[in-house]
């Protein structure tokens, strides 16, 4: 029943996209159908990730519902399982024993007649506040966002509602609640993504919800019962296009006794270059009003720094519940793609890929919190064949190295560059078909910069390769770091230390062969260079 009915709904949504129908992406549009130019073979083999999570088929977006329990971290995502192109929402559902290899699992949720299965999270009730237990099982209950198709369709503005599943098999199954919706919709169109935490402190689960352009705050005893109890958000960070995706978590501030809280709000479009992007505000929460530190007041709209990954692929990342780091920190991960080209990217069987996942951690810089990204210390297990050297003077473009020492789509590079003097210092990524990825410090501008203009296919949209993305250095030292995580279509960088990340990905039409550098100043040292093969077949 359930392969027919999913047959059923491609056929509905494939026909609703020829038509016009509603039911597009979150606020993205152009959605189409295209076919690649590299034979189906050869495009799996070309652009599938050797160590990033992608779906064995079908689309996917926004990860959900994450949680660890008894030696497994579970990701679920956005899945539309019947077509490469955003469709009818699942719960796809992937584990994984360390973050890095996972294995898929059938899917969690399917729609039914409420309405699309849309983004949430999951919580390990242990002390089955819920009461959904049996038989001494420790229940999981998922809260997500019901969307009401045949409401949207009739212009209604109560299309989303907030539901809850719970599962008694560590996540694997779920059983949907008599009493759905356990949130009715307040009269607000975009009114979705709950996530929820347990506020130890205060005794209760806590939920945050994204509404318009603000974000709800709700209170429960028991994950059925959810009470209002502030909003945030009125002329704080950007506004450029709606709120979603928000998660609520608290850290301790490195090399101090604070503990803050902080809040992620992704945004589409409106990110710092264009289109989706996850922003984050730090401050103090007393149990019901979230109060934010006074240098997110000071950085308004368009000019601020803080956000979770300034490059153009790193979307609606939200953390794992029920599981902290050594130092206290959470464990992230984020939907690597963008909505304004995620439909058209030339992936034949399957598109999107998430993210490495990573430690969130903060630290208080010049008066200022920052939210630092790395990747997770799991994937040093995967680290093979190394190749190091120490003070390397660079004068003119010198190669770095070749894909004859290291297979540059499954590596990690570390750099150092001491005394910054004023010019650009570019490092780039090239192969004998002419595809070049640019990235590097422009130190006149203060700025880091990704170029994948030149980086092979990129005719699927106008909007992939239209700017060259900057961030700006928000670190003093005289030293800048890096660190570098690469696969076949994608880079993550982690400048200094992590306190500016920039993921991008990209289509080249053969790997990359050559890592090189160069400068406008007339010559530098590369105090640290250190590569990495990942052990990944």
């Amino acid at each position: 029943m359930k392969n027919t009915l999913s047959i059923l709904i491609g056929f509905i949504t494939v026909f609703c996209m020829l038509v016009s129908c509603k039911g597009e992406p979150k606020n993205s549009k152009n959605v189409s159908i295209v076919t690649d130019s590299v034979p189906n073979g050869e495009n799996e083999k070309l652009y599938r990730p050797n160590f990033h999570f992608t779906p064995k088929k079908g689309w996917m977006n926004d990860p959900n519902g994450m949680f660890y329990y008894n030696g497994y971290y579970h990701l679920y995502y956005q899945h539309y399982p019947d077509g490469t192109t955003w469709g009818p929402m699942h719960w796809g559902h992937a584990i994984s024993k360390d973050l890095i290899s996972w294995v898929e699992k059938p899917i969690a949720l399917y729609p039914d007649d409420k309405g699309y299965i849309f983004s949430g999270s999951a919580v390990v009730d242990v002390d089955n506040t819920s009461g959904f237990s049996e038989k001494s099982k420790t229940p999981v209950v998922a809260m997500f966002t019901y969307h009401d198709m045949k409401k949207e369709k009739a212009d209604k503005i109560d299309v989303e509602t907030q539901a809850i599943a719970y599962s008694l098999d560590e996540g694997l199954t779920y059983e949907k609640y008599e009493g759905n919706p356990v949130v009715k919709n307040p009269d607000i169109r975009d009114f979705r993504d709950p996530k929820v935490n347990w506020d130890e402190e205060r005794k209760q689960w806590t939920m945050v919800l994204a509404a318009g352009q603000e974000i709800m705050f709700y209170a429960s005893q028991d994950l059925k019962e959810w009470e209002l109890i502030s909003t945030f958000g009125e002329g704080i960070g950007n506004h450029g296009g709606v709120w979603e995706c928000p998660d609520f978590f608290q850290l301790p501030v490195k090399d101090s006794e604070e503990t803050k809280w902080v809040l992620l709000v992704s945004i589409n479009p409106g990110g710092p270059n264009g289109g989706s992007a996850t922003q984050y505000f730090v401050g103090d929460f007393d149990g019901k009003v979230f109060t934010i530190d006074q240098n997110f007041k000071e950085q308004q709209a368009d000019d601020h720094t803080f956000w979770v990954d300034h490059g153009r692929d790193n979307y609606a990342g939200v953390t794992w519940s029920n599981v902290t780091t050594a130092n206290g920190g959470k464990l992230f991960i984020g939907w690597m793609s963008n909505w304004l080209y995620a439909n058209n990217v030339p992936t034949d069987n399957w598109r999107s890929a998430m993210t490495i996942a990573r430690e969130l951690s903060l630290i208080k810089s010049n008066g200022t919190y920052r939210l630092i990204s790395n990747p997770v210390n799991e994937l040093k297990g995967y680290r093979g064949k190394k190749v190091a050297d120490k003070n390397i003077a660079i004068e003119g473009e010198t190669i770095l190295v070749t894909s004859k020492t290291v297979n540059l789509t499954k590596t990690e590079i570390n750099f150092e560059i001491p005394d910054l003097a004023d010019g650009t210092y570019t490092f780039v990524l090239s192969n004998d078909k002419g595809d070049e990825l640019s990235f590097g410090y422009e130190a006149t501008e203060n700025s880091f910069f990704v170029d994948r203009n030149k980086t092979g296919e990129n005719g699927f949209s106008e909007k992939f390769s239209d700017r060259i993305s900057k961030a700006v250095r928000t670190a003093n030292s005289d030293t800048l770091t890096g660190k570098i995580i690469l696969d076949k279509t994608s880079i993550e960088i982690f400048f200094d230390e992590g306190e500016t990340v920039m993921t991008e990905i990209f289509f080249p039409k053969v790997p990359f062969q050559t890592l090189s550098t160069w400068s406008d100043i007339k010559n530098f040292t590369l105090d640290k260079l250190e590569i990495h093969e990942f052990n990944f077949n």
